[in-house]
């Protein structure tokens, strides 16, 4: 049955304020193609496919053991691939994200869970079917990655929707916090 199987990612979901100031930028562009959703903006960090549905609580419990450290993530490019998709991007990759990717991949693989071995790459998809890339563009996104989350991709008459079956904290770096505990 179709309802026995869900399209299932783990990403790090865009903050509304954040993805609303985003997708304000992004219409200030005037590119053509066509635009994500400011609601669906995401980071995946691992994509999973197809997996049935009672597996679902088997990958909470695989994320929730997992340690990570909160960080912040500077999106400061903007890129676009030879198929069309125009993404922002960090200049550079903060050192937490990798290990939460590499984390929670190790996490998946031990539980035999076919990943993808394309490279990680950290990206937020912008548009789709873009003819082109803006030449004088400056984005300038800071984004304070507090927790990750298990996203279902969902197809409805209206298009995609990406709802969020669970989400997990990020541990707190309190280094330049006043010192109390």
């Amino acid at each position: 049955m179709k309802n026995d199987a869900l399209r299932l990612f783990f990403a790090l979901g865009c903050p509304l304020e954040l993805a609303e100031a985003i997708s304000t930028w992004r219409s200030s562009l005037h590119l053509h193609g066509r635009p994500v959703a400011a609601a669906n903006l995401h980071l995946t960090l691992a994509f999973l496919g197809q997996q049935p549905r009672a597996r679902v609580a088997e990958l909470q419990g695989l994320a929730g053991g997992l340690r990570a450290k909160a960080f912040e993530l500077h999106l400061d490019r903007l890129g676009r691939h030879r198929n069309g998709l125009l993404y922002l991007a960090p200049s550079h990759t903060p050192e937490a994200l990798l290990e939460l990717v590499e984390r929670l991949c190790s996490n998946l693989s031990s539980a035999a869970i076919q990943l993808d071995n394309r490279p990680f790459r950290a990206h937020l998809s912008l548009l789709r079917h873009c003819p082109m890339q803006a030449i004088d563009a400056d984005p300038c996104f800071d984004w304070p990655v507090t927790r990750f989350s298990l996203f279902a991709s969902e197809q409805s008459t209206r298009g995609t929707h990406y709802r969020q079956l669970h989400t997990w904290p990020l541990l707190r770096n309190d280094l330049g916090a006043s010192g109390t505990t």
